[in-house]
């Protein structure tokens, strides 16, 4: 039924809420912050919870790329009275260079790939930023199974924008109806597959209460499911 698969890459492969804590916690103690912080969850809780919201915000096309880096961590700084750019921007260019270096995946990930790759082109469609998303790939060693990488910034629209998945189809010349979209973001993945008329496969970290019956072609709470799907 299909013959193309698309793939996010942050929490959907890559298990990005574990490497980003890891490279956090790397950069806090590097730069002496529990200075300013009681502790690192205390720094972490109110970055999370900032960064969340620049990313609704940097999604939309509301804010700019390099705001979304330096604000990020200036707030949880100013939080704690502690009214330093240079810092802000120093530690956010330190956390973009360790990030990278993580290699956690998500639950069935590499078994996934190793299971799809001999059957399907494989395209990874994400938001990321150029410079930080390939680094990942590599050091997780998983960039050999995608014939192509469709980012953001190269396609000049983000997910959810049936721009960028139009751009993925257009670099693998297949029909809408020929691709599948695997995500774990209902916004981002497949609200943006279905503005662009492809099929999808939602795979979310938790589903809230509003979520519990999500329309999307297939619901699945294990990586391992695609593979009896696919």
């Amino acid at each position: 039924m299909y013959k193309y698969v698309f793939l996010d890459l942050d929490d959907t492969l890559w298990d990005f809420h574990a490497n980003a804590r890891l490279s956090l916690q790397d950069m806090f103690e590097d730069r002496k912050l529990y200075r300013y912080f009681e502790n690192f969850n205390e720094f972490f809780n109110i970055y999370a919870k900032r960064n969340i919201e620049l990313w609704e915000s940097y999604g939309k096309g509301e804010i700019t790329k390099e705001f979304l880096m330096s604000e990020r961590f200036r707030y949880p700084l100013a939080k704690m009275g502690v009214d330093d750019m240079q810092l802000s921007e120093e530690i956010g260019i330190q956390y973009l260079e360790i990030l990278p270096t993580k290699t956690a995946l998500m639950p069935f990930a590499k078994e996934l790939l190793d299971y799809l790759y001999p059957k399907y082109p494989l395209t990874v469609i994400s938001n990321g930023f150029i410079e930080v998303q390939y680094k990942k790939l590599k050091s997780a060693d998983i960039e050999h199974y995608f014939s192509h990488i469709v980012l953001s910034e190269a396609a000049k629209a983000l997910k959810p924008d049936k721009k960028i998945f139009e751009y993925a189809l257009k670099l693998n010349k297949a029909k809408a109806t020929e691709a599948i979209m695997i995500g774990d973001s209902y916004e981002a993945d497949i609200k943006g597959a279905q503005n662009a008329h492809i099929d999808q496969i939602y795979y979310p970290l938790h589903l809230t209460k509003e979520e519990e019956k999500p329309a999307c072609t297939y619901l699945i709470n294990s990586l391992e499911e695609v593979m009896s799907i696919l």
